[in-house]
């Protein structure tokens, strides 16, 4: 019997114990080829066949990656079926984990990590979901076998267990909180976050040699281009020395394309952020063919750069070897998050409309498109995200003019916002529709081709194709078909919205061609569930991460000719092909339309939430979700809000502070060179509170700012007591201080620090707090164009005037940057890819 969640309390005491699997490198696994507690000679042989015995009888019993016959990386080492199980004793908390049910492991100090250490691992690293990695530095941990520096990884047996397990042992961990002096009933000032978005493009030329040389200014290169060379090479994203992402291998001939994207959120201080590009050799250890360094305090905060950056050699700037290019677009993002009531006026205008038409404003009138996610969660947080999306489709198909054959087909703000609830709510059942059948089918190599004209032995080898097509077709549709039952219920909701709502609308009209269009209700849900979900899954798996990386093309091709039949199957029309060579498949679709209505049926009939009902492990997982609610209820307020909210993980006041952020780099320009009219008074009225939330970001660091800068001139004019500034400099701990040998003290970029390298920085700006607060009557204004950037601020270049009359009097400090880089002059632009490169 599985132990999940099993809550054990004695006293003081409580433990929590739960099943995974770990990963054990090839290097540590050895360590379990040998008695760990050898006693006398004769017991030590039967020990060692014992051990060795389990060791292959896991091996059997390991749990598959989800995908299969992977090669390159992810094949090293081996998963072990292990129980995890985590003691609270006092202050401390321990995590203790087994192998083989009796074999101890390692040991993880929680209570001495940061919740940065303690992260969702990217599928990507070993080509398994529901994995975490738990990075466990010298003095934090204990292990059986000293050479174990890697981070401890984790799989749980599903998302939601993960979710939870991650919830819980950041509960115990140390949250990144500065300031808890000036604010001791909140816990402290604020707390930061960090996420880095990248997206490994393509390559070229790598694998040949050349000097590095500087663009020109018009971003030419003067030598002639390099002869393609014949190798496999994959990339490998380590961030601050530490392995957390790669890509799939590719062919380097010519320019590989990955088009893969890596999100790496809840990260630790930037440090550096590096490109291993690996060569691939048979019968040869991997090498490394280059490296790209990225200096990730170059990037501004929020925007996205796009360029070629050079894959060098080691060695010193003056004699690196340019061995090849990436294309890669990378985004930072840093926010200082305040506590959850800094937002109450916020939160209070956000709620006095339906998301979606915030989103409408600030797409059209912000010019805004990248808080959609952000927007939503703050709604499914508070339980309204599914009524809003019913409530906008009601008014968007009684006021829209579109035909039947129009309704649903635009990108809206509706049909973006229903795709997003598809991707959040609809991710176990996408894998569970197509996931299986597309590994197979490109596991497999599958290459179909129906076009006479593109085959070389003509209509020959195009019938066969065609058969090939058919049977995968029917694959698919089976596959799809035999989980409509596991759709969730808040697509159902909205599925069944829709429905009626086309139902309502064209039901009444007077054009009998409508009236006879039986299947227009069908056609309004597939417009959504098919053709802006599963087909595009179908099409482009590696984006809805049911497959990693890009398929080669003729697979490629194969997954496009079974989306153009599976989407003519989802629009109930046998007559819609064009093409004279996709005829031949009017009989499966005609075979399998009463199957797709019976399919739209359920997926659009509402039900209740059966997901708790059916796991047999929810009784033993809501016990932990108790106990945590109860564990975080005695905990300080920065303290509690840093724990994810179970079960979808939001962050409230984490996706208030993007949105502000956000908000307000938009909505300079906007109401500067457009005066605002009447009709934008909500809209002037949400950029008011953002800044109101940015002064109070800016007065709580300002503090912090002051305080330091005295303390250090008590340290240069007095004797040299112990520091008082530690406070400031590391995260605060609940419990008991540790000793200062067992934390090290991780400082963000925009946070106060006691380092001399610092402390013309903090002059500088204290010497700005002479900004004048403004008057309450005191008219809308802006400063001139020139970038400014707050100090330790949550928004690098806002701006600083005060936004709204009634916005709070609080100094503001203010550090002008004269040498920030305009993204979008071309020139400047490679400038700073240059700079970014050398550093």
């Amino acid at each position: 019997m599985e132990s999940w969640g099993e809550v054990e309390q004695s006293g003081d005491s409580k433990e929590f114990i739960v099943s995974a699997q770990l990963h054990i490198s090839a290097a540590a696994a050895v360590a379990l080829r040998k008695p760990l507690n050898p006693r006398k000679k004769g017991d030590k042989r039967e020990s060692v066949k014992q051990l060795i015995g389990n060791v292959d009888d896991k091996k059997l019993k390991e749990k598959s990656s989800w995908l299969s016959g992977s090669k390159g990386p992810s094949s090293r080492g081996q998963w072990r079926s292990a129980t995890c199980k985590l003691s609270e004793q006092g202050d401390r908390c321990l995590l203790n984990i087994y192998v083989d049910e009796s074999i101890m492991w390692c040991t993880a100090y929680i209570h001495l990590l940061n919740q940065t250490d303690i992260r969702e691992a990217s599928a990507s690293l070993f080509f398994r979901k529901d994995c975490l990695s738990i990075h466990c530095a010298a003095g934090k941990r204990w292990a059986a076998s000293s050479t174990l520096e890697e981070p401890i990884y984790l799989q749980f047996n599903s998302t939601n267990a993960c979710n939870t397990w991650l919830a819980l042992l950041r509960s115990y961990a140390l949250p990144e909180i500065y300031g808890r002096w000036f604010f001791p009933a909140e816990g402290g000032s604020y707390r930061m976050w960090r996420q880095v978005d990248l997206t490994v493009i393509q390559g070229r030329n790598l694998g040949n040699n050349k000097p590095f040389e500087v663009l020109d200014e018009d971003g030419n290169d003067s030598a002639s281009e390099p002869d393609p060379i014949d190798l496999d090479v994959y990339c490998e994203i380590l961030l601050n020395k530490t392995s957390c992402a790669r890509t799939t291998v590719k062919k380097g001939i010519g320019s590989p394309q990955w088009h893969e994207i890596f999100v790496l959120s809840d990260l630790p201080p930037f440090e550096g952020l590096d490109i291993w590009v690996w060569r691939e050799k048979k019968h040869f250890k991997p090498s490394v063919l280059g490296t790209v360094r990225i200096a990730l305090n170059n990037f501004r905060r929020g925007e996205a750069v796009e360029g070629w950056f050079p894959v060098l050699q080691s060695g010193s700037i003056a004699s690196d070897i340019q061995v090849g290019e990436l294309r890669m677009k990378i985004r930072v993002d840093e926010e200082i998050i305040l506590p959850y009531s800094a937002y109450h006026k916020l939160l209070k205008t956000f709620r006095a409309r339906n998301f979606l038409d915030w989103m409408s404003d600030f797409e059209t009138k912000l010019k805004l498109k990248t808080i959609g996610w952000q927007m939503m969660a703050i709604s499914i947080a508070n339980n309204t995200a599914i009524e809003q999306v019913q409530e906008l489709a009601h008014r968007e198909v009684d006021g829209s003019q579109s035909s039947h054959t129009t309704l649903f087909r635009g990108n809206t703000i509706l049909t973006k916002i229903v795709e997003l609830c598809m991707k959040y709510y609809g991710k176990a059942f996408l894998e569970a529709s197509v996931g299986p059948v597309i590994r197979r089918l490109i596991a497999e190599k599958v290459a179909i081709e129906v076009d006479p004209m593109r085959t070389p032995k003509g209509a020959k080898e195009a019938e066969k194709g065609l058969e090939l097509l058919l049977n995968w077709c029917q694959e698919f549709w089976k596959q799809i078909y035999s989980v409509r039952e596991e759709c969730p219920p808040e697509m159902r909701r909205l599925f069944c919205t829709i429905r009626e709502l086309v139902e309502e609308r064209f039901s009444s009209s007077g054009n009998s061609a409508i009236q006879a269009k039986h299947d227009l209700r069908w056609q309004g849900v597939s417009a959504f569930c098919f053709l802006r979900f599963i087909v595009p899954a179908i099409l482009n798996p590696h984006l809805f991460h049911l497959y990693p990386g890009l398929p080669s093309p003729p697979v490629q091709r194969s997954l496009t000719l079974i989306a153009k039949v599976i989407q003519s199957l989802a629009n109930l029309n046998q007559t819609v092909q064009k093409e004279e060579f996709m005829r031949g498949v009017k009989h499966f679709l005609a075979e399998n339309s009463p199957a797709m209505v019976d399919y739209i049926v359920v997926v659009s009939t509402p039900v209740k939430d059966f997901r708790s009902g059916k796991m047999a492990d929810w009784h033993e997982r809501s016990n932990v979700i108790n106990a945590l609610k109860l564990r975080a209820s005695s905990m300080p307020i920065l303290y509690r809000e840093s724990i994810p909210l179970l079960p979808h993980t939001l962050d409230v006041p984490r996706q208030l502070a993007i949105v502000t952020s956000a908000v307000i780099r938009h909505s300079q320009a906007y109401f500067t060179e457009d005066r605002p009219s009447a009709e934008d008074e909500e809209l002037h009225e949400f950029c008011a509170r953002c800044f109101e939330v940015e002064e109070q970001a800016l007065q709580r660091v300002s503090q912090l700012a002051a305080q330091l800068s005295a303390n250090q001139q008590r340290r240069h004019f007095s004797y040299p007591y112990p520091s008082t500034s530690s406070i400031f400099t590391q995260p605060s701990s609940p419990g008991p201080p540790s000793s200062p040998s067992s934390r090290r003290a991780d400082r963000p970029a925009t946070a106060p620090d006691a380092e001399n390298s610092r402390t013309r920085l903090i002059s500088e700006s204290t010497n700005s707090l002479a900004v004048p607060p403004s008057s309450p009557s005191h008219p809308i204004t802006f400063q001139s164009r020139n970038k400014l950037l707050h100090f330790k601020s949550s928004s690098t270049d806002s701006i600083g005037s005060r936004f709204a009359k009634d916005a709070p009097s609080s100094p503001s400090i203010l550090v002008s940057t004269s040498s920030s880089v305009d993204i979008d002059d071309p020139k400047r632009k490679r400038g700073l890819l240059r700079g970014i490169w050398r550093r």
